[in-house]
């Protein structure tokens, strides 16, 4: 009896033992390249190259590398729309539509020169492998990212060009399949334009609504990540209904979630992290396997097709960022980005590619033959190379001349964001806050916090410490979740209040993030004994939050602001706070302050968060919030700043400030912040103002009561 049967053929049939050798490649290839400093898309593109039928033919290319591949190429281009700066696009949306339409026109130029008379091509095959070196995908954007420099002018307008190039490439692409599928009539392309217009604006309209929709009913991750692909595939499919690439309308579907999908959020981390470690690879490594070795270097043909496209799609977009630069007189260092992340080829030239090499011609013939297809490899692999080191390259010296420029400007501060949990309902609000305002740029800065009260006698203290942990690794998983560490702390105090402030001095706490409490019963004050009392006894920034939808789902940020408020000495740290919450989630940031606040305001924002999109309007009247109820609409947060008794900001018509919020803005998701405040955080006593109260509030009551009483003798 033969107890080990064990028989292995090559090439590779069985569906484990081909996931097994996909995986192990996914697995060890960066190992190995990250030694060589080699891209990883190189890697699994050669690893195809190796283990496919022209390699030692250890696997075939069978459906489920055509099925992965697909859901790949889509994950490509629905990433980069993910990932895209909304606000820097729509602020800089003028240089990217130039830079697209030169880095689309420059290359098809050229390309139609060389091919038609170097290359002795028709004059079809020409355009669509002219249109192949205009495309270009961002294969280079994480780089951009690990280097915190994603916000930088030349980055978007690289993005946004992309999107342009792109778009027009495709509509190439479906023009020239259109004609050998019967449909090149002679209205064709005007009405696949139309049909294109049409569609993309269904999309931009239906899809964000849907997912709002969804998104504020459905909290459960998975759930999140299915209806986000199907999503995907959704505008993949309808784009091909009408005639185009399916990878427009995931582009399309990522630009239009944008907004939805925070980059900080652990749906975005699920996303990317399934995108990278299964789907794009999968599709790598099946290009790979069409890569016929021999084809290259057995026919001298290909080597020379290979050495026309590498050339003609690198001079082309140098010449298209060159344009650029000249025109809107841009830094080299920006033309150096620029060119960087608009020179790699991927997505849509291997789509080009293999809609090209399946269109079989009259005369029995490709119409992009072997040559071109395995030149388009090689044109991969070098524009890959070439768009990383140059990127790489680029994006370091941008970093260093930013953090050159912000060690000058202000001093660093270690961040500290302490998120006191006590309600299993309010943890994941109060946490994704927390990572829309944190520092990406500092690690360590979360703190979670459980107080056990020392004098509670409603249930023993081991079942409340079990309880507490249990919150703790809840708001530890959301963070985990985004690859931000949190550090957990549980102790016991007398009171939840002292237990904060005492954390809060233990570990120099910047903020606190607390939950806006619920009234027990009809004295009990709107924001609760434990806010007064952390108020009292602290004297750093503290929100207290309210969220009735996901924060992922709030399309603007409406913040009042009082008179003064920019004496005190949090002013630019809540500014930034929200610019970058604003930022993050793609929605508008809007002020409502007086006019010598608004000044102050508009200054900063434009000299330090330009790339946020924002809106100033006139308060003169902060008395009375019942003016910002015609602006707040039901899915917009109200941020309302407000002061300590004894700052230089406070008013007395902030004792009206919680029964206002309480009767006009009671369906709205909001945040009331108390910026830092110098000195000791009690009320200053003296023998003239014995309660600590701010002098204005005492003179102006005083004077309602003169004013009555003159009012009343007349």
């Amino acid at each position: 009896m033969n107890f080990f049967d064990f028989s292995l053929n090559f090439p590779i049939t069985d569906p484990t033992w081909i996931f097994l050798l996909v995986l192990l490649i996914i697995l060890f290839t960066p190992i190995l390249l990250n030694k060589l400093h080699i891209p990883h898309i190189i890697g699994m593109i050669l690893a195809g190259l190796v283990i496919g039928e022209h390699g030692f033919n250890i696997l075939t290319r069978d459906s489920s590398f055509e099925l992965f591949g697909k859901v790949g190429l889509f994950y490509i281009m629905f990433l980069a729309g993910l990932e895209m700066n909304m606000a820097d696009f729509k602020k800089n949306r003028g240089k990217a539509v130039v830079l697209g339409l030169l880095a689309f026109v420059v290359p098809i130029i050229i390309g139609l020169v060389v091919n038609t008379a170097y290359l002795k091509y028709s004059l079809i095959t020409s355009v669509l492998l002219a249109s192949m070196y205009a495309s270009h995908t961002l294969v280079a954007y994480p780089i951009v990212i690990r280097y915190g420099v994603s916000r930088h002018r030349s980055v978007s307008i690289a993005v946004g060009g992309t999107a342009v190039t792109d778009t027009l490439t495709l509509l190439v692409l479906a023009v020239v399949g259109g004609m050998f599928k019967g449909e090149s009539g002679g209205l064709f392309g005007i009405w696949l334009v139309v049909k294109v217009i049409l569609l993309g604006g269904l999309i931009m309209y239906f899809f964000p609504r849907i997912g709002r929709w969804f998104f504020r009913r459905y909290d459960d991750n998975v759930m999140q990540f299915i209806f986000v692909l199907a999503m995907v595939f959704l505008g993949a499919g309808l784009m091909e209904l009408v005639g185009m690439e399916g990878i427009l309308g995931a582009f399309l579907a990522g630009l239009v979630l944008n907004r939805l999908i925070p980059h900080v959020s652990p749906l975005m981390n699920h996303l990317e992290f399934v995108g990278n470690a299964l789907f794009i690879p999968y599709f790598l490594i099946g290009v790979g396997m069409l890569i016929d070795v021999n084809v290259i270097f057995g026919h001298g043909n290909a080597l020379k097709v290979a050495g026309v496209m590498i050339a003609v799609a690198l001079t082309g977009k140098w010449i298209a960022c060159w344009l650029t630069q000249k025109i809107y007189k841009m830094a080299t260092i920006e033309r150096k980005l620029m060119y960087g992340l608009s020179n790699a080829q991927a997505a849509a030239t291997l789509a080009a590619v293999l809609v090209g090499y399946n269109i079989i011609l009259p005369n029995g013939e490709r119409l992009l033959n072997d040559d071109v297809l395995n030149g388009t490899v090689l044109l991969i692999l070098v524009t890959c190379v070439v768009s990383s080191f140059i990127t790489e390259r680029a994006a370091r010296k941008i970093a260093i001349g930013e953090a050159h420029l912000e060690d000058e400007s202000r001093p660093a501060q270690q961040e500290k964001i302490l998120i006191p949990v006590a309600n299993p309902d309010t943890i994941e609000d109060l946490v994704n806050l927390s990572l829309l305002i944190r520092d990406p740029k500092q690690r360590d800065n979360l703190l979670a916090l459980n107080v056990i009260n020392d004098n509670n006698t409603s249930g023993p203290s081991e079942a409340l410490e079990i309880r507490g942990k249990r919150y703790l690794e809840k708001a530890a998983m959301i963070t985990a979740s985004v690859d931000v560490p949190l550090k957990q702390i549980s102790r016991y105090d007398l009171n939840i209040a002292s237990g904060i402030t005492h954390t809060a001095k233990e570990h120099g706490v910047t903020d606190v993030i607390i939950g806006l409490h619920r009234k027990g019963n009809i004295v009990d004050s709107f924001f609760g004994m434990l806010a007064e009392n952390l108020l009292k006894s602290l004297h750093r920034e503290v929100m207290i939050a309210k969220f009735l939808m996901p924060i992922n789902t709030i399309r603007r940020i409406n913040i009042a602001v009082p008179p003064k408020a920019e004496y005190e000495t949090g002013f630019q740290k809540w500014v930034e706070h929200f610019c970058r919450m604003g930022s993050t989630l793609s929605c508008r940031v809007h002020f409502f302050a007086n006019e010598d606040t608004t000044a102050v305001l508009q200054m900063l924002v434009k000299k330090r968060y330009g790339a946020t999109l924002t809106g100033f309007s006139r308060l003169d009247d902060w008395g009375d919030l019942l003016l910002l109820t015609g602006q707040v609409n039901y899915d917009h947060l109200l941020v309302v700043i407000s002061a300590r008794r004894g700052s230089i900001s406070y008013d007395a018509t902030f004792e009206r400030l919680p029964a206002q919020l309480g009767k006009y803005f009671s369906n709205n998701s909001l945040i009331v912040l108390y910026p830092d405040q110098l000195g000791e955080p009690q009320d200053l006593l003296s023998f003239s103002n014995p309660h600590g109260n701010n002098e204005d509030q005492h003179y102006e009551k005083v004077g309602e009561w003169f004013y009555k009483w003159f009012r009343k003798s007349n």
